[in-house]
């Protein structure tokens, strides 16, 4: 019994050692995410579920390693809701040199409860983009900036001039405006600098940062992130905490396979694509039925399509215009006009695809070579492949009961009433009102159930003849 007991300790401990083990290690330290590349979709889950996680795993602090040329604001704006509502202190680190935090960057920057950037690195350029309203990562026109300064020279402070364009576009920057100047009031951190970026478009380095207060910290790396912040006090959902970071153990939450399929179909090309093979695939299924294979592989690509467009802001415009032209190419195949509608298909499907997913954000437009490339598939697939299946169902039928209809054959004996006849090498039992002798050419004339109705082609020439 003893020896049981032991043996029952000793797997025991075997067993809890390592989850034990496991178990600190998914705990406390510091967690750190990356955010490379544009701010959408598909980075605004992994980012939202990467703060969730890292706040049930107890760590002490959330960094957020940048490096971003902006994205969408809807994608921005659950990211700081999570920034805002995490009882773990997150630090925003822009790194490494040479990285940025442009445009929805920058906001997402400012609404960190640290802001640090590494040598050699940018942030700035926050203005939105008129078109559907979203962070953006280009400048304002600056000659048009001047010529509007030009007109209102009452107004001694350049930084509060009215933006230029109209009503929708003040608003959007009015909006932006007071947005990040909340946010930098929040965290105690320069609010008329972030005014400009948003009005003006204008950057900064990351020593001129520091020296600006816009951020709080230039650090080489994150282990002199951690130095660098270690005895600081921030305000946490409305209590002051100091941070204890020197001797943190620094974790890498990892994106999972959810994050990674939606990086790749919230792709605006790769959803397009998707679009696109779904349809044509469909098409060809209800063109000919039984396939299967076009049919499962279209309902896929679309569904997966359909998923993206869902979290991406679609031009519904654009959707209906390549619908359109799709509807205008399948038309000219059943009704040909000279090409005027094979044409405006074309010319709606390509109008339709640059408008579809334009929303001016770098990264986040369809590549015009992709939209080039399928709108010369999209019209050799109807004006050749669905063509081809077209001219198909007007041919001559081939098999089945139709087919015998005017098939050839030959007399197997004599016979004046009844007999049998050879048809496409097949013994048929034969109904004939004129005699037929054995050898002789016969041709279907009807089919009575199994029973074929000939009649020898000498009485067909005889007929003729007279």
């Amino acid at each position: 019994m003893r020896r049981a007991s032991s043996v029952a300790a000793l797997i025991f401990l075997l067993i809890a050692a390592p989850l034990a083990a496991a178990a600190d290690e998914a705990s406390g330290g510091a967690v750190v995410l990356t955010a490379n590349g544009v701010i959408g979709p598909a980075l605004g889950d992994y980012l939202s579920r990467g703060i969730r996680k890292a706040i049930r795993q107890e760590a002490a602090v959330i960094i957020i390693q940048m490096d971003t040329p902006g994205g969408l604001d809807t994608s921005m704006r659950d990211i700081i809701k999570e920034i805002l509502a995490s009882p773990v202190p997150v630090v925003s680190f822009v790194y490494p040199s040479g990285a940025r935090a442009a445009s929805a960057g920058t906001y997402i920057l400012y609404a960190s409860h640290i802001a640090a950037m590494a040598p050699a690195t940018n942030l700035g350029a926050a203005t939105p983009i008129q078109i559907a309203g979203f962070p953006g990562g280009g400048d304002r026109d600056k000659e048009r900036e001047r010529e509007r300064d030009k007109e209102q020279k009452d107004q001694k402070d350049e930084r509060k001039t009215e933006p230029t364009g109209d009503a929708l576009e003040r608003k959007i920057v009015n909006d932006a405006v007071a947005y990040i100047r909340g946010l930098a009031q929040m965290r105690g951190r320069n609010a008329d600098w972030a005014e400009r970026a948003v009005r003006e478009g204008v950057s900064l380095s990351a020593n001129e940062a520091l020296k600006q207060n816009v951020i709080d910290v230039e650090a080489k790396d994150i282990p002199a992130l951690l130095a660098a912040v270690d005895g600081r006090e921030v305000e946490v959902l409305g209590t002051r905490r100091k941070l204890a970071t020197r001797d943190l153990v620094v974790r890498r939450l990892e994106p999972d396979w959810r994050s990674r399929l939606l990086s790749v179909i919230a792709d605006p090309n790769i959803a397009y694509i998707l679009m696109l093979v779904g349809i044509y695939g469909l098409i060809y299924e209800f063109t000919s039925p039984g396939m299967i294979l076009p049919g499962v592989v279209g309902t896929i690509c679309l569904l997966l399509a359909l998923f993206a467009f869902q979290v991406l802001p679609i031009n519904f415009a654009g959707l209906a215009l390549i619908a359109l032209g799709i509807a205008f190419m399948i038309g000219e195949l059943f009704m040909p006009s000279f090409g005027a509608l094979g044409i405006g298909g074309v010319i709606a499907f390509v109008i339709g695809s640059i408008m579809l997913l334009d929303l001016g954000v770098p990264g986040y437009g369809i590549s015009l070579p992709v939209i080039a490339l399928f709108a010369v598939l999209t019209a050799a697939f109807f004006l050749a492949v669905l063509g081809m299946v077209v001219k198909s169902r007007r041919r001559p039928v081939v098999s089945g009961r139709e087919e015998m209809i005017g098939a050839v054959g030959e007399a197997l004996e004599d016979f004046a009433g009844t007999g049998r006849v050879r048809v496409h090498s097949e013994t048929w039992n034969a109904r004939s009102d004129v005699p037929v002798r054995r050898g002789e050419r016969v041709r279907v004339v009807a089919l009575e159930g199994l029973l074929l109705v000939v009649r020898p082609e000498a009485a067909d020439k005889t007929d003729k003849e007279i």
